[in-house]
C-alpha cells in the first residue's frame, strides 16, 4: 500500500476524473484484490489495515492511495468516503 498527495499536474496526467467513482457510508469491512487499484480520494477519512502484515494506511481528501494485487485487508470508513479508482498497473 503506498500513499501520496499528487500535483495537478500528476492527476491530469493519470486521468483521474474520467474513473469511475465509488462512495461508502462509515462502516467497517473485509476487502481483498484482484488486482492493482490506484484511487485519488475526493471526500471522506479511510484506515485500511493489511490482513498479514498488520500494517495500516491511513488516508483522507486529496490523497492519492494504492492498493497492490492479492491484498486482503481490513477497510474502516471513519468519514463517508468518495473516491475516484482505476484497476491496473500505474504509476504514482
Amino acid at each position: 500500500m503506498k500513499k501520496k498527495i499528487p500535483t495537478e499536474e500528476e492527476l491530469n496526467g493519470l486521468g483521474v476524473t474520467s474513473w469511475g467513482i465509488w462512495e461508502k457510508e462509515k462502516s467497517v469491512f473485509d476487502w481483498s484484490y484482484s488486482d492493482t487499484e490506484t484511487c485519488y480520494i475526493i471526500e471522506g477519512e479511510v484506515e485500511v489495515t493489511d490482513n498479514s502484515s498488520g500494517e495500516k494506511l491511513e488516508f483522507k481528501k486529496g490523497d492519492l492511495v494504492q492498493f497492490p494485487k492479492g491484498l486482503k485487508c481490513v477497510w474502516n470508513v471513519k468519514k463517508p468516503v468518495k473516491k475516484y479508482y482505476n484497476f491496473g498497473d500505474l504509476k504514482i
